[in-house]
């Protein structure tokens, strides 16, 4: 009946326009398909045309190939061109020889015919969308029967315009999703081949209800653990059998032994049945994982995929040499990897260790897609610690070079530059002379954000602000820093002026430089870098008084040392600037004239809660007191030495300390705040102690130090109704006349006749 039905057909083929292809190195050949059934008569009773394409891939074609001789091979071979256009396949054929490759920053657009044909796929036949139901009746037959029809209509899914029509046909895809649940583990050709025809429909979001009410999402992950699983077992039976030829040639070491020979051919039939089980797998392992991939554009669909492990079966066939198959997964990961369960499910296996070894690595879009990764992963401290372990560290250093992953890789090492215990690490490297190239090549422009902030960190570190400063490194940075007033380079100085050593002293020739942009008129976060740098320098030698009265900074001060005045980390930086430039002993004489000290008083009331405030404001304090102009000034004049008492208490270590200290050398000058000083100390460690020893009590049980009536044993101890009295009267009760006593609320402050708040404890 076929036959008789022939006669009537008539199908004719009709070329079209040839062109190159996009992204790879291959031709794409237009053609028209005309088909006409014709009646007994002979006369056109149906008719049809169809538009097609013919991709021929180039696979030899490279910059030593005979252009004319392979176009010349290219028409004999493909009927579809016609002989008259060989010059026109010539002249495309020199043009993709000569074709660049796209830049590595380019987003790869991933389409359904990145899918390559794969072995198994050809066919003699052509397929035809009339024919479904003769292919649905074939996947009822034998195993080669399935395979066949199933590669039948995967030739017409590849093709997006059937897809519609295949949709409405339910018997058929039915049909090949039973036939994938019943018999994926006896052909994997043919689940490979019926896998591809769904992945076609998820290539396209309207058709991802179709995949899921087939439930060939749960099918695939089915598949891809199994496959995984034969996979190690592949791997143990190919270990014991080269151990064992291993050890047999070893033992019999003579290569014409009949033995030897035999079992060096059992060995080589082996490891070449295992490469070719391993293609297979590859193809079935990509065509799913890409199914699963567009699948899991909802994100419901990958919570599911994570509840059944996919994160542990990617990171396991991380392992794999097929690189197409490789970039697949690595793309599956980066896309799981911006949710923080997926993450996690990654930092729990070796997931940065399998990743370290693609980078570096020929293949472009595997580099990119695997330094995409490690940049999401790098958020977590854990993997970034991981990173420095394997080795990443000089590996993506070497990557600054490459124009094509330069952004990539520098943003995972500024990330790897966050952590202090890495940074002096980069100056075994050759990193630093290439971000200074980076840094020097911009000109006036503007500087990444990615290039500046990596330098930040870097110059954090002595080690390597000595390799920045090295030759006219610092020369450069100041020059382009004061010319484009631009804050964050600034803050790149700012950090290599706090090492002391070889790099401070060169800033000797700037200081000048630097209070010159210290103006009400300048930028606040540019002056605050400017401030910044100046108050790291702690020389002896330098003579501030001079910079001061020469760039009248006197005046500045003052004037932002009133709260509101300006930002709190400009206020802040002035503190710090008066406490580097109060060492210098005539300069703190100016700086008291001033009246500055009532200032930071006033500051220190109206920012009591910032820690920050007081630790630096308490050093001004420290560095006055040493010299003896400012220090009857700060102990006669002010109440700041009540405030450092008032504070000696503070929750905070570092103010306790800089308190401490400065309390110490008020009371050698002056023994009155000497003994104000250890009254409170004494009070304040009474206090501590009997705490301590209610708490033991009421934790024991026991009167301990208390008699049965529940009075004290010791009444040396007692508190009379003026204070603190110990039986033998070594305390004069003339503390208790201060205007610094105790408030009945039990805080520390200053009774009505001062004029100062009340300071907290922290």
């Amino acid at each position: 009946m076929q036959s008789e039905d022939a006669r009537y057909l008539k199908r004719k083929v009709k070329g079209g326009s040839l062109d190159v292809h996009p992204t790879e190195k291959a031709l794409i050949v237009q053609y028209e398909v005309e088909a006409t059934i014709l009646g007994e008569t002979g006369d056109e009773m149906l008719g049809d045309r169809k538009k097609c394409q013919k991709i021929i891939r180039l696979k030899s074609l490279n910059t030593n190939t005979d252009v004319a001789a392979l176009a010349r091979k290219v028409v004999e071979e493909c009927k579809l061109i016609h002989p008259s256009k060989l010059s026109e396949v010539e002249q495309l054929l020199f043009y993709l020889q000569n074709r660049k490759k796209a830049s590595g920053k380019e987003k790869r657009v991933v389409k359904p015919r990145d899918l390559t044909p794969f072995e198994g796929m050809e066919i003699d036949e052509e397929a035809n969308i009339n024919k479904v139901e003769e292919y649905v009746e074939l996947l009822y037959e034998g195993m080669e029967e399935k395979v066949k029809g199933a590669t039948l209509i995967l030739h017409l899914a590849r093709n997006p315009v059937n897809l519609e029509e295949l949709l409405e046909n339910e018997t058929a895809l039915g049909a090949l999703a039973r036939v994938l649940r019943e018999d994926w583990k006896q052909s994997v050709e043919l689940a490979t081949t019926i896998i591809y025809v769904f992945f076609c429909f998820s290539s396209f979001s309207q058709f991802h209800g179709l995949v899921t009410h087939y439930k060939i999402g749960a099918l695939c992950m089915n598949v891809m653990e199994h496959e995984l699983k034969r996979y190690d077992l592949w791997q143990d039976e190919l270990q014991k059998k080269t151990r064992t030829y291993i050890l047999h040639f070893r033992l019999w070491v003579w290569v014409n032994d009949p033995d030897n020979q035999a079992l060096r051919k059992e060995h080589e039939k082996a490891f070449k049945k295992y490469q070719g089980l391993l293609v297979k797998q590859e193809q079935l392992l990509r065509v799913a994982l890409y199914l699963l991939l567009n699948l899991a554009e909802d994100t419901r669909t990958e919570l599911k995929m994570r509840n059944k492990n996919i994160v542990h079966m990617l990171v396991k066939t991380l392992d794999r040499e097929n690189e197409e198959l490789l970039v697949l997964v690595v793309s599956f990961l980066k896309k799981l990897s911006i949710f923080l369960e997926n993450k996690n499910d990654m930092a729990e296996v070796d997931t940065v260790e399998r990743l370290s070894r693609l980078v570096p690595c020929e293949h472009e879009d595997l580099l990119n897609i695997t330094l995409r990764l490690l940049l999401n992963l790098s958020f977590d401290t854990g993997l970034r610690i991981k990173m420095v372990q394997v080795g990443l560290l000089p590996k993506l250093t070497s990557l600054l070079g490459d124009e094509n992953h330069k952004q990539m890789a520098m943003c995972i090492l500024y990330h790897i530059s966050v952590d202090d215990r890495f940074k002096s690490m980069f100056a075994y490297t050759d990193c630093i002379p290439q971000l200074m190239k980076m840094l020097f090549e911009h000109g006036e422009e503007r500087i990444d954000a990615e290039l500046i902030s990596f330098c930040i960190n870097l110059a954090a570190n002595k080690k390597n602000a000595q390799l920045i400063c090295e030759g006219n490194g610092l020369k450069m940075l100041m020059k382009r820093a004061l010319k484009l007033k631009d804050p964050l380079l600034m803050k790149m100085i700012r950090n290599i002026s706090q090492h002391d050593g070889p790099p401070k002293h060169l800033f000797i020739d700037y200081v000048g430089d630097l209070a010159a942009q210290i103006t009400p008129d300048e930028n606040e976060e540019y002056v605050i870098e400017c401030l910044g740098t100046l108050a790291n320098l702690t020389i002896a030698d330098l003579d501030w008084e001079l910079v001061l009265k020469e760039y009248n900074l006197v005046p500045y001060f003052k004037d932002r040392l009133k709260p509101g005045s300006a930002e709190d980390d400009l206020i802040l930086e002035v503190v710090i600037m008066i406490g580097t430039v109060s060492m210098d002993d005539s300069c703190a004489a100016m700086l008291a004239k001033s009246g500055i000290i009532p200032a930071i008083i006033e500051l220190l009331n109206a920012q009591q809660e910032d820690d920050e405030f007081v630790c630096q404001i308490v050093y001004v304090f420290y560095q006055m007191v040493f010299h003896q102009a400012t220090r009857e000034v700060i102990i006669k004049e002010t109440q700041a030495p009540a405030y450092l008492i008032d504070l000696m208490h503070d929750k905070n270590a570092e103010i306790r300390k800089v308190c401490d200290n400065t309390l110490d050398i008020i009371a050698e000058y002056d023994e009155e705040w000497g003994r104000k000083t250890q009254r409170e100390k004494f009070r304040w460690h009474n206090s501590q102690w009997l705490e301590m020893v209610e708490s033991r009590q009421m934790e024991e049980g026991e009167p301990f130090m208390y008699g049965e009536d529940g009075e004290m044993d010791r009444p040396d101890l007692f508190y009379s109704t003026d204070g603190i009295t110990p039986a033998s009267g070594a305390v004069s009760p003339d503390f208790f006349s201060d205007p610094y006593a105790q408030n009945g609320d039990g805080q520390h402050g200053y009774d009505s006749e001062t004029n100062f708040n009340t300071l907290k404890h922290y």
